[in-house]
Formats: structure tokens, sequence, C-alpha cells
């Protein structure tokens, strides 16, 4: 009796645990991951705030790291991604110099900014190659680091003669938004004598691919 109710409780836990996974409808199964080093500058992320006088727009594409996960469980999703700090470009070059100095970004000191993340919080099935989720990760700046939640869609491709022209493998596409809160990363909200909003927007888009060159 004790070996039935055994294996009926396992049965029913595997049961449970397949109803309740979440991922990619695709070709590909199993734990992949995803590289988004990219030669040629297309990955992006960027920073926009405001001031009395102007909106400021921050763009970055050196943005490296890797992310793994079961094709059919995104919520095993881990990894870390990275922008090299003094890379950001505002568009006016003695506000990049103001960017790197040690009263914002200190470029120097701390020459990546970071997102390692930790959990996936929520999921919607999109599409069936295609997820939003909640990350839960831990965003550095400046030496500091506080938990922060982002918005993001996934969208995974099966790789084809049209992805070939982008990289060889499966590709997966990733767009993130996230709010940072300059005085908890010892930030001042001035810059070139301007003040500017105390919360930032940060966007993410890029590429990554699951073989390497």
């Amino acid at each position: 009796m004790k070996k039935i109710l055994s294996s009926v409780s396992i049965l029913i836990f595997l049961i449970t645990s397949i109803s309740f996974a979440q991922g990619f409808k695709v070709k590909a199964s199993g734990e992949q991951t995803f590289n988004f080093a990219d030669r040629g500058g297309r990955n992006q992320a960027s920073f926009y705030s405001t001031t009395p006088l102007e909106d400021i727009r921050g763009l970055s594409n050196d943005v490296k790291g890797t992310v793994s996960f079961n094709v059919n469980d995104i919520k095993t999703l881990k990894g870390k991604i990275s922008v090299s700090t003094a890379s950001i470009k505002t568009g006016i070059d003695l506000r990049n110099e103001h960017l790197r100095s040690a009263d914002w970004l200190d470029a120097d000191k701390y020459p990546e900014i970071t997102f390692t993340i930790k959990n996936v919080k929520e999921v919607k099935q999109v599409a069936d190659n295609q997820l939003q989720i909640k990350v839960v990760g831990d965003f550095t700046l400046k030496g500091v680091t506080k938990e922060i939640t982002a918005d993001a869609t996934l969208t995974y491709l099966d790789e084809s003669e049209q992805t070939k022209m982008r990289a060889p493998g499966d590709l997966l596409g990733v767009k993130a938004t996230f709010n940072v809160k300059l005085s908890d990363f010892g930030v001042k909200n001035k810059i070139v004598g301007q003040k500017v909003a105390e919360n930032i927007e940060v966007s993410v888009n890029m590429v990554g691919s699951n073989k390497t060159n």
C-alpha cells in the first residue's frame, strides 16, 4: 500500500511539474546557452532621462554576456549581462566626459555595469516562440548592487537561412526595460550642471546565438 501511495505521489508531482512549466514550443529541447557577444555592435543598451531643458538618451553597443535555460521551462533562466561603462554615449562629447566621471558612473573605477539573473516571477505565452516575463536580478552600477525586476520579451528563432544572416545557430531575441533610482547607486542627479530625473529608464535590445562562430 505504501509503495502504491508513493508511486501515485511521484506521478502527481511529475504531472504538476509538467503542467506548470512554461517555455518555448520550438524544435530545440533541453538546456540551451546563448551568447550575446556581437562583433557587429548591433546589440544595444540605453537609458533615458529628462532635464528641465532637454531629454537625455545614452546608448551603448558594447553589450555582452550569456544566458542558459531549459527550453521547456523558462523559469530555469540564469545568466549575466554586462555593458562597458565607458562605451555609453549621449551625443555630446562634454556630457560623455561628465557621464564617465566620478560624480556619475566613474568608468575608470567601475568599468562594467552588470545584471545577474536570479529568477523569473511571471510568464505569459505570447506565441509558441515568444514569452513575456518578469526577471528578478542583481543590478550592479558604480560598485553598488540592488535587486531589480525587469519586464522582458524573449523570442526564440530556430536556425534558418534567414537567421544565418545574423549569426549561426538558433537565436534568442531579448527586449527588456527597468527603472533605476540614481541615488540608490550613489549617482548625483546632475550632468553638466543640469538637474536630471532621479529615476531613469534602462532598455536592452539584443540577440544571442547558441552556436559559437
